[in-house]
């Protein structure tokens, strides 16, 4: 017998999944974390620990499950966080420099391959809730990570440094070696959540997030293929991105729906990003739960 919308079994069975449905759906935002602001061109060092900016996905540790910024939940292999603390960790799932489409490809499959994961080192660099400042949440991380005593979590190498001279000498080594910047937490900090300028991002070039709403058709050399994306931001403003994309983006490009980075100089009187440039795909949109759900990794904080 076809099932009927009353109390029957059969309809308490559906209406049930659909509340499941919905209660895993209204859970699945992010946990709250801090964000990084942009560091001053004339940042004073001396007040912060400093690492590498890392070119991976952002992921929350809870104790038991291993989240990523929007919230939801990375399929990784048992073995991999068997060894994990029990405490809340907040990282980075990171396999080399220039590697953030291979990680993310990982990350994001719903499937755990154990072979992909042997890849991936989850790089911490805060105890989220953690008591003291950074400092003393900085050595309890570093402890915590050594009697874990796990090959693939490590802690993120965080230095002090005395000038804007050495600040200025640590980047260009980085970005030379094809890192993407530095990051400033400030030593004397609480942990807090949210955008602050606690943590500084320092780097050649702003990045934020678009989400892709159409195309631009090419002319002349581009005929047939795309010319530009027509990207909309957090805020609902919309502008075309048309500079980097390559050939095979053109002619594949990201759907719509897509969450994509994007680079720029500057911002204009209005605004918009001035000289914006495609810089890769975040997230396709069957992985993203809403506009919200940044992922993260290097972009998201």
């Amino acid at each position: 017998m076809a099932c009927r919308i009353d109390v029957s079994s059969c309809g308490r069975g559906v209406i049930l999944a659909l509340v499941l449905a919905f209660v895993q759906v209204a859970g699945a935002a992010g946990p709250p974390l801090l964000l990084a602001a942009t560091a001053p061109a004339d940042v004073d060092p001396s007040a912060y620990w400093v690492s590498e900016k890392l070119d991976g996905v952002r992921a929350f540790w809870d104790g038991r499950r291993l989240r990523l910024r929007g919230g939801g939940v990375v399929a990784v292999p048992a073995w991999y966080v068997a060894g994990f603390p029990a405490e809340s960790l907040d990282g980075e799932l990171w396999i080399a420099r220039g590697q953030f489409e291979l990680v993310s490809g990982i990350v994001r499959r719903r499937r755990a391959s154990d072979d992909d994961w042997r890849q991936v080192h989850y790089m911490v660099f805060e105890l989220p809730g953690g008591g003291g400042d950074f400092s003393a949440r900085l050595r309890r991380l570093r402890a915590l990570v050594a009697d874990a005593a796990v090959p693939w979590l490590a802690a993120v190498e965080q230095r002090r440094v005395a000038s804007r001279h050495d600040l200025a000498e640590w980047l260009q080594r980085v970005l030379a070696g094809g890192g993407e910047g530095l990051m400033l937490h400030r030593a004397d900090a609480p942990y807090v959540t949210g955008r602050s300028d606690v943590l500084l991002k320092l780097k050649p070039w702003y990045d934020d997030e678009a989400t892709v709403v159409g195309y631009v058709d090419g002319h002349g050399r581009l005929a047939g293929r795309v010319g530009a994306l027509i990207v909309e931001a957090r805020d609902g403003r919309r502008f075309r991105l048309g500079s980097g994309l390559g050939d095979a983006q053109r002619a594949a490009p990201p759907a719509i729906g897509s969450l994509v980075s994007y680079r720029y100089r500057s911002l204009t009187d209005g605004g918009l990003p001035r000289f914006p440039v495609f810089w890769r795909v975040r997230q396709a949109p069957q992985s993203m739960p809403g506009k919200s759900d940044a992922g993260a990794s290097s972009t998201s904080r």
